[in-house]
């Protein structure tokens, strides 16, 4: 079993676009195999728009693309649902647009001047105009999960003890705890994001590949030989290897 995943890309589309170059180019050497991406599509980054604009051409015209949805993108399509709604899983004090999940940079790329700083029915309003009907679709059609072989792609990661296929959707997009410190053998390797780290860093158990992208640090792409990992460079494939 082989394939690629790319971690949490918030916005990010000229990462994105190199990203996907770093894989192609293994590809060349290795021969094609499915790309998966762990979500957290938008948010935080400039060009959240370009970001969807670009995974749905690519599935479109054929490429073997599977996108994950994330907690972002789920904060995304609720706003534009219904802009009281609260996720749950949020804290209290926060909404969408509020400057620490990066909502107001995901509309500016639609168009939608200030959204941080004017009423919020207006901002809905003008999002409703502004974001494609087919961008929301295909947000809200994500699917959570996706298992390749003896690896698991999902966004924030599953909970312990709790059989994969019933995993609850809160979890799959947000949890942190219990699953970050656990050291029990899941079944499948585990690929996601979420938690953002300096560097992809595997954990024998799991591989966590949120680099950091939506705080201004890289987009990591890995390709995975069985359960065996590797960094994609600009070199060309480095190990990924737990405790290192």
């Amino acid at each position: 079993m082989r394939a690629y995943a790319i971690g949490d890309i918030h916005g990010q589309l000229a990462l994105l676009k190199a990203a996907h170059d770093r894989i192609a180019a293994d590809i060349a050497r290795h021969g094609p195999a499915p790309v998966v991406h762990v979500g957290d599509l938008v948010d935080r980054g400039p060009d959240s728009r370009g970001v969807i604009d670009l995974l749905l051409e690519g599935q479109a015209a054929g490429q073997d693309w599977v996108v994950l949805k994330g907690n972002h993108d789920r904060l995304f399509t609720m706003f534009l649902d219904d802009p009281q709604a609260q996720d749950h899983r949020l804290r209290s004090d926060l909404s969408w647009l509020h400057p620490r999940l990066g909502g107001a940079e995901t509309l500016a790329s639609y168009g939608v001047r200030a959204a941080a700083d004017r009423p919020v029915a207006p901002v809905h309003a003008d999002g409703l105009v502004a974001v494609p009907a087919s961008h929301r679709a295909f947000l809200q059609a994500l699917p959570l999960t996706h298992r390749i072989g003896d690896v698991l792609f999902v966004h924030a990661g599953i909970r312990p003890g709790v059989a994969l296929d019933a995993q609850a959707e809160d979890d799959l997009l947000w949890i942190r705890q219990p699953f970050l410190e656990d050291t029990r053998d899941h079944g499948p390797l585990i690929v996601h994001g979420h938690t953002a780290l300096d560097a992809p860093t595997h954990y024998g158990n799991r591989v966590n590949i949120d680099s950091s992208a939506g705080y201004g640090g890289p987009l990591t792409a890995i390709a995975i030989e069985g359960r065996e990992v590797f960094l994609l460079t600009e070199a060309g494939r480095v190990p990924l290897v737990p405790g290192l």
